[in-house]
């Protein structure tokens, strides 16, 4: 039987039985770990964005051009890239699993109504958020109360979108060294907003109408492409935006994963072209023709779980 069948489901037995308000260690595997853009169906970009971390997509190999990284690599249907869709799988079945400690329905408005009634800022702790409450017009802050280990996990029920403009804060988190955030959106993710900080994480598209700078995270979609316009996106904390701007003034922020409490990117094979631009569509070549015989495969690879 495959390991992987068995070690998931005892992964997230163990989440519905812990802390409602965060969880014990991170989420991504090591794969997931090293990737900043990651798609099902390919990525697509308007040039140039500025990328440190691996970018990629599996099953489909297409990654169109027009990039610099600052670390990583572009991994086309790889066997880290298919890895890390499988771990993508088992992350979005943790950041789903459990109760929610807030929930913002249709009656609050929107992130920043509900934000502005209820202290204005947001503690750390599981967000399920209705279809009609999605959007991001202007600003919120994550105050994490002075942890460095503070979780925010946001559960969108449909599409999480960014307004032009808006941004997302973070402080109060100390170093930051074991601090988490996840964006799930069941459906699509559209940010068109300027900063952003944390894993999004969607099913189906990703999508930006130009400039998004996204720090200390990743794009990840499960089923389908990630679409780029001149986006700076990196796992590290400090890299395309200054540490102020992620915790507030005098504070530093460790360089781990990507707000993924701890998680050591390193594990997961990050670089191989640093400061490189790619233009145009590179061909896979030997990696499509290698991949080939597993195709079958990866074509038929289904969700191992039902997410409620």
């Amino acid at each position: 039987m495959n390991p992987m069948k068995i070690a998931v489901p005892l992964f997230v037995a163990a989440l519905a039985y812990g802390p409602s308000q965060g969880l014990a260690v991170p989420l991504l595997g090591d794969a997931l770990a090293s990737f900043a853009v990651l798609g099902a169906e390919g990525v697509t970009n308007v040039p140039v964005s500025t990328i440190g971390g691996n970018l990629g997509s599996s099953a489909n190999p297409s990654v169109g051009g027009g990039y610099v990284f600052t670390t990583g690599s572009l991994q086309q249907n790889t066997a880290l890239a298919q890895q890390a869709q499988l771990d993508l799988d088992a992350a979005i079945i943790a950041v789903t699993s459990g109760a929610a400690d807030f929930t913002i329905a249709a009656g609050n408005g929107n992130l920043d109504a509900y934000q502005a009634a209820n202290g204005g800022s947001l503690a750390p702790g599981t967000y399920d958020v209705g279809a009609g409450t999605s959007n991001l017009l202007t600003s919120i802050t994550l105050n994490g109360g002075g942890s460095n280990t503070a979780v925010w996990r946001f559960r969108f029920s449909s599409t999480f979108i960014m307004s032009e403009g808006s941004d997302v804060n973070v402080i109060n988190v100390g170093d930051g060294s074991g601090v988490g955030i996840y964006w799930f959106a069941d459906s699509a993710a559209t940010l068109d907003g300027d900063t952003l900080v944390g894993n999004v994480f969607a099913r189906q598209l990703i999508s930006s109408n130009g400039g998004l700078t996204l720090g200390c995270g990743r794009l990840a979609s499960a089923e389908a492409q990630v679409t780029l316009i001149m986006d700076t996106i990196s796992l590290g904390c400090t890299t395309g935006m200054n540490a102020t701007d992620v915790t507030g003034a005098g504070s530093e922020v460790a360089d781990s994963g990507g707000f993924d409490q701890g998680k050591d990117t390193g594990s997961g094979g990050v670089g191989g072209s640093n400061g490189q631009v790619v233009n145009g569509v590179p061909e896979p070549g030997s990696l499509l023709l290698f991949g080939f015989g597993l195709a079958g495969l990866f074509a038929s690879r289904k969700r191992l779980f039902a997410v409620a």
